[in-house]
């Protein structure tokens, strides 16, 4: 072979390869990688089915258990940072999540600490990666659901520091093949964002009488501390009130908001 043939076919293998490479930093655009990251793994989008718990893992008798779970099928694409000496993989784990609320996810579980359950579960049982063992009192795992624009997608995000005190964060994609229905929040989730927050905000639930699945929901999460007082804003504010109070929250906890916001806005007293 000449070299007037070789150059040509060099020239594209190497295209072909920038071309790869893109189509594979493009999988995770919605997270940026934390700063000074390294790479650890990273797999493109391929079709699989995922499992994701909706609440503390646990193994009895050998079968792995949990409260509820996401079970579907569609493209999951992942990447493992091992964080710079010194981050904390928990804090890249709450920039991630914020930065996942800004582009119009939401939250349907969270947990820290020993509240996850194992991390040698998670690690090899949920993301079959064994880089992600680490101490149970140092891990955080977030779930978030994106369905209002375009297809429905749950984004993953593991932080955990492993024995060796390597922080990491590890992150999924998972864009589902068929729309995955109602899902729900967890209780604690609720009661965690609320307090860390000090907001909870839900544009499509500005509508009277309040679902009646949330409002259990906000019901439970709100009287797991009965301490919180909360401000209650938008057009059906009033109906929520009421029917938060027949559900069992003391009504001295509950007051009205501005009822010219649109949805239903839930902000802390503090």
């Amino acid at each position: 072979m000449n070299t007037a043939t070789r150059v040509p076919r060099l020239v594209a293998g190497l295209f072909a390869g920038l071309l790869v490479s893109a189509a594979q930093a493009a999988d995770l655009a919605e997270v940026a990688a934390p700063a000074d990251a390294q790479v650890i793994e990273r797999k493109p989008a391929t079709e699989a089915e995922r499992l994701y718990p909706l609440g503390a893992v646990r193994k009895i008798s050998n079968q792995l258990r949990m409260d509820a779970q996401i079970n579907a099928r569609g493209q999951l694409s992942s990447v493992t940072y091992e964080l710079a000496p010194g981050a904390s993989a928990i804090a890249a784990l709450d920039t991630a999540r914020q930065s996942l609320l800004g582009q119009g996810a939401h939250v349907l579980f969270w947990c820290q600490s020993r509240d996850c359950g194992e991390s040698s579960l998670w690690a090899n049982d949920i993301f079959a990666n064994g880089k992600l063992v680490g101490a149970d009192e140092q891990q955080g795992m977030v779930l978030m659901r994106r369905a209002a624009s375009g297809p429905d997608t749950v984004f993953a995000l593991y932080a955990i520091n492993r024995g060796s005190r390597r922080p990491y964060l590890h992150v999924e994609q998972f864009v589902a093949a068929t729309p995955l229905g109602t899902v729900l929040p967890t209780p604690g989730t609720v009661l965690r964002e609320l307090r860390s927050t000090g907001r909870l905000d839900y544009p499509d639930l500005g509508s009277a009488p309040p679902p009646a699945d949330w409002v259990v929901l906000l019901a439970r999460s709100l009287n797991q501390d009965s301490t919180l007082r909360v401000t209650l804003a938008g057009p059906a504010a009033e109906p929520w009130r009421q029917a938060l109070v027949a559900q069992g929250v003391r009504a001295a906890r509950l007051e009205l908001g501005d009822p010219a916001k649109s949805g239903l806005h839930i902000d802390l007293i503090r």
